[in-house]
């Protein structure tokens, strides 16, 4: 199945503590069906000092379900659902991306 959200996409959590906060996503992992949104699911880690990094507790991204996450529609910012269209003809036809709510193109 084709990626509805794919990185650098700006989403809205849906459900969980985060809930109508928005972000942009950093990294999509199809395997296991979950995403790192910057900002959201904030997870307190403790850290091993080494002699890159400094030891301690650091706060990082932690991984939210692609269920819990809804693509922001670019002309309002509500989540709105992904759809797919062909666009040209011949050898210039395409697959793009579109919001359901607005019918606005995701991917120029």
């Amino acid at each position: 199945m084709a990626a509805k959200l794919r990185k650098g996409d700006k989403v809205v959590v849906l459900t969980g503590r985060d809930k109508g906060r928005t972000g942009e996503v950093i990294e999509v992992r199809p395997a296991e069906r979950r995403a790192l949104v910057r900002g959201i699911n904030m997870v307190k880690r403790h850290q091993r000092q080494s002699a890159q990094q400094e030891g301690g507790i650091i706060s990082k991204e932690g991984t939210i379900h692609l269920s819990n996450l809804a693509l922001a529609d670019p002309k309002d910012g509500k989540p709105t659902r992904v759809g797919f269209k062909f666009v040209g003809e011949g050898a210039a036809r395409r697959k793009v991306r579109f919001a359901k709510r607005s019918g606005v193109e995701i991917d120029g």
